[in-house]
Order: C-alpha cells, then structure tokens, then sequence
C-alpha cells in the first residue's frame, strides 16, 4: 500500500495524473461489471426468514461452555463429529479424512480408519461397527479393525452431494442426511447463499441393503436423530433456521412435522441424549447481514463474487441447546468468548458428559451435563 502511495504521489508531481484518469475509470468499469455479470455457480431465490430471536429470556447469553475440557489439541484440524464406543474410548472425524481414536482419559491411540474423503457423522451400531457419513465418499462403515466397506453413494442413479449427518434406530435401521445434491462440502456457503432445496432424508437398512428415500425438497438437511424408541426421528434444515420430526412409526407415520422454528443460530449436528433431551450445535448465532441479504438475489450474487474477507461470516460463540421433542428449549449453554471452543459442529452426550465436536478447531471438547 504504501508503494502504491509513493507512486500515485510521484503521478500527481510529475503533471500525469490527467494520462492515467482514463485507465483509472476503465479499471473501474471491469471492476462493476464483475460484480454484476462474472458467471457463478448460484441461482438464488428470493426469500425472508423471520426476525432474529435475540440472546436473551430462553437464548440469554452465558458462560457455562466456557468450562469445556479440550481433548487432542492440535493432534488434527475439524473433528466435525464425535463419537463413543463401548470401552468408553473417543471417536473424532477430521478434516483430512482420519478418525482419530482415543482414551476414555483423552490419551491420542492412533488412526482408527481413512476415510480418504471428509467424514462428517458418525455412529456405533450394534455390532461394534461405525458407521460413517463422509461428504465425498457416501454411507461407509468401518468395523473394529478400521477396514472400511461403502455402504451407499447414491440413490436412484444421482450421487450423494454431501453426505452428511448418521443416527442408528434401535432395530439397526441407518438413518443420515445428504445436505445438498447440487454443492459439496467446499461450496456449503452456495448452499447458503442460493437457498434453494436440495437436501435429503434417507433410510438403508444393513440386513437388505435397501436405499429409501424418507424426504427430499430439504433446506441443507444436516443433523439426524433417532428417538430411542424409534417412533420418529429428528433433523435440521441448517438454511431454514428450523427443527423437524419425521415420523416412523405410528398413525402418523411417513409425515413431517415442523417442531422448532426461527432458531437463534445455524443449525448443525443434533444427537439423542438422556431424559428426553435432544442436543443441537448451533454453528454460530443468526448473521444480520446474511438474513438482510435474503430477499435479495440479485444482491446475493454480487456478494458471492466479493473475496471472502468481504462477504458475511460467522462469529466464534459456543452455542448449544437442549430441547425436548415438542421442541421447547430446555437447556441453553453458550460461551461467548472469541477464542471459545467454536463452531460447535455436533454434541453427543454419554454417560452424563457431552462431547463436542468442531468443523475447524483444532480439537474436540468434553463437559459434563447440566442437571
């Protein structure tokens, strides 16, 4: 910047200035008319989400995961799900496609498995094996020598786009979320800023090897979660700020219920707890700027075409609710701090502690329960 000054100041001294206005004016021509015509891969749709609920009564600001015990620091980047087998040993997925393995004291064991792709869900079933939702290579499981088998990479002849989120129901029954047909885990953003429907709900079941698609027309369907009795399941739609119960079994079986809607944040993984709980992560709270945008698709292109730098972006705030499965909120725990373990990606509690994962921190995270 400052040879950039020393030279538009040696211009200006040497009676140029007037030679370079044309170029000045062309280069902002090229520049608007970038912002306005470069090709990009979205074709946004209008649309106006709700006002923001503020953090405050039910959403009130706290500190209680401020208290987190973080487990494999700097050990691996984006451990974006967690999970626990039956030794009471720690199951992370991260950016690089391991699934890092370790103690019930935090103690690193090694790779369990490679994926090779970017595993995202994880669950235990009931042989021992995991089973994974990896966002470029499909349904996967590893059994308990990490060999891992393909499951599903598509249904009906159109490839999973991004695999997303896993949940076992008690008779064994697979359950995950394909996020987004049209864009993979590099482009989520897309996603965000085109806000059309391309996610799924699907079913595989391991004794038949049958593929059912439960629910399409999705909103980035993200987190799954199977009631214990596996009468229903619950999922997020990340880019609808909403809550959903999917029923299967019962009088209302195969329909769809909205149970919580205009969440406070994003969101993300939602898992199966004690007591009637299910826990949510909450990527980050709302963005005024991102809910500003939405009725606006042509400015949604521009912005897209802006550096990344430019364009809205999260905030770090540990962010996750408790709710029951009507979809009231009964528990609210934050931490606020910008050097807070954040973005919460996923929560799976076991044995009164909830485990934590993370789409970039460099870590996962443990805390006890509230009461």
């Amino acid at each position: 910047f400052q040879d950039f000054l020393e030279l538009n100041i040696r211009i200006i001294r040497k009676g140029t200035i007037v030679k370079i206005i044309p170029y000045l004016g062309g280069l902002i021509f090229v520049m608007v008319l970038y912002l306005i015509a470069w090709p990009v891969p979205i074709d946004p749709v209008a649309w106006q989400p709700l006002p923001a609920p503020q953090l405050e009564g039910q959403y009130a600001i706290n500190d209680y995961l401020a208290a987190v015990e973080i487990i494999g620091k700097d050990e691996g980047i984006g451990p974006e799900d967690v999970d626990v087998d039956d030794e009471g040993r720690i199951y992370g997925a991260y950016l690089d496609g391991t699934i890092i393995r370790f103690s019930a004291n935090g103690e690193n064991l090694g790779v369990f498995a490679n994926t090779e792709g970017r595993p995202l869900g994880l669950d235990f079933d009931t042989a021992g094996n995991l089973i994974i939702a990896d966002a470029k290579k499909g349904l996967l499981s590893a059994d308990k020598n990490g060999t891992i088998r393909v499951l599903a990479t598509e249904i009906d002849g159109t490839p999973f786009g991004f695999t997303d989120d896993v949940d076992i129901g008690p008779d064994g029954m697979i359950y995950f979320s394909d996020a987004s047909e049209k864009f993979g885990v590099h482009d989520y953003r897309a996603d965000l800023f085109e806000h059309r429907p391309h996610g799924k709900i699907l079913s595989y079941d391991p004794a038949s090897e049958n593929l059912t698609l439960l629910l399409d027309g999705l909103y980035f369907a993200n987190g799954v979660a199977v009631d214990p009795n596996g009468q229903f399941l619950l999922f997020n739609e990340t880019y609808d700020y909403s809550v959903s119960k999917y029923w299967l079994h019962g009088p209302k079986s195969g329909t769809r219920e909205k149970i919580f809607t205009n969440t406070p944040g994003f969101p993300d993984g939602i898992s199966t707890g004690s007591k009637g709980i299910f826990w949510i992560a909450m990527y980050t709270p709302r963005n005024a700027d991102a809910d500003a945008l939405s009725p606006k698709p042509f400015l949604k292109k521009i912005v897209f075409r802006l550096p990344l730098f430019m364009q809205p972006a999260p905030v770090r705030h540990g962010f996750v609710l408790g709710i029951d499965e009507n979809g009231s909120v009964i528990h609210n725990l934050q931490d606020p701090d910008p050097e807070s373990y954040s973005p919460i990606t996923s929560v799976e509690e076991e044995n009164g502690v909830l485990y934590l994962g993370s789409l970039n921190y460099p870590g996962l995270a443990r805390i006890m329960r509230p009461k």
